[in-house]
């Protein structure tokens, strides 16, 4: 999308705090993949301009990797260095420990209330949010314009239909007619928007009890295995052991017909020179009810006492084109209404490209990251889903061990 960091913040609208000397400890992750495009810049270009505005805060500001900015900031917890402000990849279990600070004691009343509702939703443990979604995305079906040409297709809006393209795909040689990674970086991703495309709820229900095992999902399931799996559409790698990551790359490189995609395959699929095209994830029986939605998450501890200081600084990094700014640099979609708006009225080329998951995002459904036991859940799905779709393997089986896991899971974590 835009690869140079094009910060413009806006001091309009905030005020000072009135305090002197303090300094906010900000931990947040790293969206970038060279340092050329390090979200380091991204927060150090907007504490500059925050504390230009409040002379008497410093924001101290440190950026991790996906891989480590979780672990980081636990260990920071757990050694009693809560940071102020942590943007990393989960809430809950800070908010059960009674880490943070509610929202309502942060943010103004005009901030909370532009936040997209569901994604407010899912950000409360309890009935009281304490997760401020950071950034998000939704799911299209990508297809490769190229290869559906010589196979004389068009995008599918059923199950069916996407079967008889992959069979078409298959017939030209194509060697992932639909790439289906269910490998453990990322398997809990597909298999919620395969369940959502299946007529479920996902992984709950709506007063969020665990439903893996739904009639539902096991036919979600029956059918990937028998039309797409057992027919040999799905490539050479099994899908349990295929992750995101080379499902992308693969798509990147011509070698996919179709995939579940988010924002960033558009640049790395752009920059092979794939001609690819965007469409909803087909259902069933149509247009697939709900796509899948994931946000990561900003949050507040209590343990330093600077609430004030950290409500007035994120009421500064949710105005409207500081959410833009973010969401632009990284192909990301925003979270608040108001630039949500923006952005979709934009004629932007980089805007324009990010409209099919724009559009998907007010019906989106999220993970459920408000329990406490969804981390260990995950992880299970991670590890075990492939083996629903495995030759000889038993989707209603496998399904029915990870409702139980799940189940106690959530007993254990008293959620």
């Amino acid at each position: 999308m835009v690869s140079a960091l094009g910060m413009t913040a806006v001091l309009g609208g905030c005020g000072n705090t009135g305090s002197s000397g303090v300094t906010l400890r900000l931990v947040a992750a790293d969206y970038g993949d060279s340092a050329a495009n390090s979200t380091t810049k991204y927060w150090n270009a907007l504490a500059a301009a925050y504390e230009a505005k409040n002379p008497g805060v410093h924001v101290e500001v440190s950026v991790y990797s996906w891989n480590d900015v979780d672990r980081k900031v636990k260990e920071m917890v757990d050694a009693g260095h809560a940071p102020d402000l942590a943007q990393i990849g989960a809430y809950a279990d800070y908010a059960a420990a009674g880490k943070l600070y509610p929202v309502s004691d942060l943010l103004s009343i005009r901030t909370q209330a532009d936040f997209l509702s569901q994604l407010s939703d899912a950000g409360q443990w309890k009935h009281t949010q304490y997760g401020i979604p950071f950034a998000a995305s939704t799911r299209v079906l990508f297809y490769n314009k190229t290869l559906f040409a010589k196979a004389g297709i068009t995008p599918p809006t059923t199950w069916d239909e996407l079967a008889t393209d992959a069979e078409a795909l298959k017939g030209k040689g194509v060697k992932y007619p639909y790439a289906l990674p269910l490998g453990p970086e990322e398997a809990q991703a597909e298999t919620m928007q395969w369940l959502l495309s299946g007529g479920g709820s996902g992984y709950t229900d709506d007063v969020g009890t665990y439903t893996i095992d739904s009639a539902r999902n096991v036919e979600t399931f029956t059918w990937l295995k028998d039309d797409l799996v057992g027919k040999d559409l799905t490539g050479p790698v099994a899908p349990g052991r295929l992750n995101r990551a080379d499902a992308f790359a693969a798509f990147a490189d011509g070698q996919v017909g179709m995939l579940d995609g988010h924002p960033t395959l558009i640049q790395q699929a752009a920059k092979k020179g794939v001609r690819f095209g965007m469409v909803p994830m087909p259902g069933r029986t149509g247009t697939a009810p709900a796509s899948m939605g994931v946000t990561d998450w900003m949050m507040g501890f209590r343990q330093n006492g600077h609430a004030e200081q950290i409500g007035d600084f994120l009421d500064f990094a949710y105005d409207e084109k500081n959410v833009l700014d973010f969401s632009r640099m990284y192909g990301l979609l925003p979270v608040t209404g108001s630039a949500s708006t923006a952005m979709s009225e934009s004629d932007k080329a980089a805007d324009k490209a990010l409209h099919p998951f724009l559009d998907q995002l007010p019906t989106s459904e999220l993970y459920p990251v408000g329990k406490t036991s969804w981390a260990s859940v995950s992880a299970a799905v991670k590890q075990n889903i492939g083996q629903a779709v495995a030759p000889g393997g038993n989707p209603s089986a496998v399904l029915t061990r990870l409702q139980a896991s799940a189940t106690a899971a959530d007993s254990n974590n008293a959620n």
